[in-house]
């Protein structure tokens, strides 16, 4: 499976003009080959988040990803050794839940038990967040960019308080005069927020 460096999608820009989009080693490569008098301010952004990231153009610096940082470990419970808890194929873990008296009462007299009826519970209440999740995500990647490339933009400020409000035709009316591929940009990252609004 690949690393998240490797099959992420980067746009860069010099000044407010996009310059080059696609995976990593593409963007390296063409950044590379920029005449040395270019003067303009190089910003590199994952294409899905909107975050600023910094690349190692040297020559000498190799093309492939840096390893990605070690996961963190998670603490499970410890399991007696003589019975194992759960359906370990499965993927199931054994936790406590702690409920009132009437939560256990009302699980038991669910058909299928309290396991199934919590695994239940938690998959509508997933199912019914994603749209929000996603919807404020959307948002924050468009601010995350808007912040980096548009900060000192006239209008900049609404332009944000229309975003997080849901309002696109303000929105789209405050960023109109920005450049034309920051405004390209910026439309892309905030698209996920309006169609799930």
């Amino acid at each position: 499976m690949p690393s998240p460096e490797t099959s992420a999608r980067f746009v860069a820009f010099a000044g407010f003009r996009q310059i080059a989009a696609g995976d990593r080693t593409l963007v390296i490569n063409t950044l590379r080959k920029l005449p040395s008098t270019e003067d303009s301010l190089i910003r590199v952004f994952n294409d899905a988040t909107g975050e600023r990231i910094d690349l190692d153009l040297r020559p000498e610096a190799d093309v492939a990803p840096s390893p990605a940082p070690a996961a963190e470990t998670t603490q499970t419970p410890e399991v007696s050794a003589t019975r194992p808890v759960g359906r370990p194929k499965l993927g199931v873990v054994a936790r406590e839940v702690t409920l009132l008296p009437r939560h256990w009462e009302w699980l038991a007299s669910q058909p299928g038990g309290a396991s199934v009826t919590l695994r239940r519970l938690v998959d509508e209440s997933r199912k019914a967040g994603e749209g929000r999740v996603s919807v404020r995500a959307a948002r924050e990647n468009a601010y995350r960019f808007m912040s980096e490339m548009a900060g000192d933009f006239a209008g900049f400020e609404e332009a944000s308080r229309a975003l997080f409000a849901g309002d696109r035709p303000k929105f789209e009316g405050l960023v109109a005069p920005w450049p034309e591929d920051v405004r390209l940009q910026l439309a892309k990252l905030a698209d996920p927020s309006w169609s799930a609004a």
